[in-house]
């Protein structure tokens, strides 16, 4: 019966330290925006099943009067699907204008739920973001508020992919590894 005891209680020990570990984990940090320097593009693959996706992009109204800056995109699933487009701008149509909407319809490999966005801006102009609506008749629409100028020469979004890295890779959590060899350990003393 000792031995039961010991093992209940080093098993909700460990539990209550993991489970508060992945509660912590879990919340969202104050700045949503990561940048970074790196993103992994994968090329869309011609072999993957084809969707189309409308992508708008609205400009915010405290954005320079229009960007010729090189805009790329890249937006993908928490199972690494992952679309990329290598330039979305359009010097000669003045997109991108202060207070405007453009909009895209983009082909690319198609995905589950987006739950992340990047843009990267190369150029001297500057761009200053409103928002980033994804859309297709396969997946929930999704929004993603920029408010924000975009920095030079980084990628510079969001990702909201549950237990994934910076790059939309799905990855199991550490803390539901341990859980789960906790349990595991706790049911073969028994």
């Amino acid at each position: 019966m000792a031995k039961k005891h010991r093992s209940l209680h080093i098993f909700l020990t460990l539990f209550s330290i993991i489970f508060f570990q992945a509660l912590s984990e879990s919340l969202p940090s104050g700045e949503p925006t990561l940048p970074l320097l790196a993103l992994r593009i994968k090329p869309n693959l011609t072999s993957a099943a084809t969707c189309t996706f409308r992508v708008q992009i609205s400009t915010s109204c405290s954005s320079v009067k229009y960007t010729r800056d090189q805009i790329s995109l890249s937006f993908g699933d928490a199972y690494g699907n992952q679309v990329y487009v290598a330039r979305i701008d359009n010097p000669a149509s003045r997109a991108f204008e202060a207070c405007s909407t453009d909009t895209y319809d983009i082909n690319g490999p198609c995905t589950y739920d987006v739950c992340y966005v990047y843009l990267y801006r190369r150029g001297y102009d500057g761009w200053n973001v409103k928002s980033v609506r994804i859309s297709s008749p396969y997946i929930r629409t999704v929004t993603f508020n920029y408010n924000a100028w975009i920095p030079n020469d980084v990628w510079y979004g969001f990702n909201y992919c549950n237990g994934s890295s910076a790059h939309g890779y799905n990855k199991p959590q550490l803390s539901t590894l341990i859980m789960t060899l906790v349990a595991l350990l706790f049911f073969s003393l028994e």
